[in-house]
């Protein structure tokens, strides 16, 4: 189940394009740091939570050290986000080092689970777009196979390893893809030594999670950053043997503006990066999606959480 970041069309990006300055005007009389001289940040968010929420977060954590940002809300996804880098109207974005690279490739499959190797990729093909890439997070947003608290203490599941020795009878519920994808049935197999293929049913994405709750299927596979999980502590399965591909966050620029600011902004970004956990994620998602918080107030406690800003 591979990221869908379905593409925008380039004709919508007139109406889909919606700028927000970030933050409110300095009313609460806390010192704010002196605003550097330079271009705006103009950060572009896809049209799901979590992309708002990263957003935010590296957005706020820059206008903390001085740097001018505005926020545009993106009304589509990546192929939105590299028309507005190609138009101008933003300079920065969140993405995904798997996900970013297989765009841009056109599909070659040549994303692999070890962010490294997947970056090293990347990093020429953006290059060619005039744009450079920041620290990858550890924050990871892929496939996640998960199961019930009371399956895994059943069966003392922690690992896929795990999964591999003492799973083998468990229903997996997966979108149809599952049969052909490399991170899925045949990642199992290959990998792990799993062969759940007589166990597998094949689910639309929206209904995957009811299923597991209501016990129809044992093991579903999620993206590893559902707010579900957490909201219903459920157990992500560790991939012990690196099969899932390296869609690590990772921060985007244009050139011209990591040029513009050199290492003082680097050094806010890849600070930001460096704190940032798949835990994390999956909590502030939550937030979001089932406590339906704002994405700037969720930003604003992480930051201050990690002491950021």
């Amino acid at each position: 189940m591979r990221r869908q970041h379905r593409a925008a069309l380039a004709a919508a990006l007139a109406l889909g394009l919606v700028a927000a300055a970030c933050g409110d005007d300095d009313d609460d009389g806390a010192e704010a740091a002196e605003q550097r001289d330079g271009p705006t940040v103009s950060i572009g968010a896809q049209d799901f939570g979590e992309s708002a929420i990263l957003a935010e977060i590296y957005g706020q954590a820059l206008e903390a050290d001085g740097f001018k940002v505005d926020q545009q809300a993106l009304g589509g996804f990546r192929e939105l986000v590299f028309d507005t880098f190609e138009s101008g109207d933003i300079n920065f974005a969140p993405d995904y080092v798997a996900s970013e690279l297989e765009f841009l490739n056109g599909g070659a499959g040549e994303a692999t689970s070890d962010v490294d190797e997947t970056l090293a990729l990347l990093e020429p093909l953006l290059e060619e777009e005039g744009l450079v890439a920041f620290d990858p997070s550890e924050a990871v947003d892929t496939n996640a196979f998960v199961v019930t608290q009371e399956t895994a203490d059943e069966l003392d599941l922690e690992t896929l390893s795990d999964l591999a020795e003492n799973g083998q009878d468990l229903k997996l519920g997966a979108p149809q893809d599952c049969e052909e994808n490399a991170f899925c049935l045949p990642g199992l197999q290959e990998v792990y030594g799993l062969d759940l293929s007589q166990n597998f049913t094949p689910l639309d994405a929206g209904v995957i999670a009811t299923s597991l709750e209501e016990g129809a299927i044992d093991v579903a596979l999620l993206f590893s950053t559902d707010g579900r999980i957490a909201d219903e502590g459920w157990v992500l399965l560790e991939d012990d043997q690196q099969m899932l591909a390296a869609d690590n966050v990772v921060p985007i620029a244009t050139k011209e503006l990591a040029d513009a600011y050199g290492d003082d902004f680097a050094s806010v970004v890849n600070d930001v990066s460096a704190q940032l956990t798949t835990d994390d994620l999956i909590e502030l998602n939550k937030r979001f999606d089932i406590d339906k918080d704002d994405a700037d107030d969720i930003a604003a406690d992480w930051l201050a959480d990690h002491d950021i800003g």
